[in-house]
């Protein structure tokens, strides 16, 4: 199963809570794309899905870095969520990129407005 994804090589999202429910162990993998031989992300707001494949299959490759991590297992007092943040936490880290706390949901989708006022109460405190 795929739980998370990254962004643009810069940035790993919000896993699904769902993958990590069920109990077992989890075998995470970080990958990530090297970009000089061909830009293997979709930016769907810049080209159109005919020109993303044309452009794939005429790069000369696709290049990534694939890093195999250790097992993980989910502690005992930890639930589904802090499970994946934490693992996310570490294919961010062996990746090199940023973790970020939302989905690919914003992408299409307008943002909550609890979502919002809660960034907005950070930035308050902070200032």
């Amino acid at each position: 199963f795929w739980p998370g994804t990254c962004i643009n090589n810069t940035s790993v999202m919000m896993f699904k809570k769902g993958s990590f429910e069920v109990g077992g162990t989890i075998h995470p993998v970080a990958i990530k794309y090297d970009p000089r031989f061909g830009d293997a992300f979709w930016n769907s707001t810049k080209y159109s899905m005919m020109t993303y494949v044309f452009n794939v299959m005429t790069s000369w490759a696709i290049v990534c870095n694939v890093w195999y991590l250790p097992p993980m297992v989910k502690e005992e007092e930890e639930d589904a969520v802090h499970f994946a943040n934490r693992v996310k936490a570490v294919i961010a880290a062996r990746g090199g990129m940023s973790v970020l706390p939302w989905d690919g949901g914003l992408k299409r989708k307008k943002v909550k407005e609890s979502f919002k006022e809660e960034q907005q109460k950070k930035y308050c405190q902070i200032v």
